[in-house]
């Protein structure tokens, strides 16, 4: 029931807000909010695994990246020095009409990532379908 004011002629209701309801259940919940937040875990982020494959390709090409952003392929146990503009013929000519040979980028930990996405798009802007990253396996 609202509160009536009396000012002389007739009666008139008060319109305020009564704040001590509010207050009371936000207190509540800073109360709440403060116990269980210790209680909460953080999440932990499962990240996926790198695992081998049941069988290896016959041939693959590497593209190696050097510390000094030099380029070389490496097919099996031979190594030529590329030019950055000559990757994607190179590759294609290492290919030899067979797109399903697979490119991996091998690339120093020094290496800016700026260079290793270059070469990676020089690739696939070529038409090269089968692009990978090499990685280091943790055991």
């Amino acid at each position: 029931m609202p509160a009536v004011a009396s000012r002389g002629r007739g009666r008139r209701a008060v319109s305020e807000i009564n704040m001590v309801p509010f207050i009371d259940v936000m207190l509540v919940l800073l109360i709440i909010f403060m116990v269980t937040a210790p209680l909460i875990t953080p999440s932990l982020i499962d990240l996926p695994s790198v695992g081998k494959a049941n069988k290896q390709p016959d041939t693959v090409i590497q593209i190696l990246i050097n510390k000094d952003e030099s380029l070389e392929m490496k097919i099996k146990n031979s190594s030529t020095p590329l030019d950055g503009k000559d990757v994607a013929n190179s590759v294609r000519n290492a290919q030899g009409g067979n797109p399903a040979t697979p490119v991996v980028i091998s690339a120093d930990r020094t290496v800016k990532y700026e260079s290793v996405v270059k070469v990676m798009d020089t690739l696939q802007k070529a038409g090269i379908q089968r692009v990978g990253l090499s990685v280091k396996l943790n055991n």
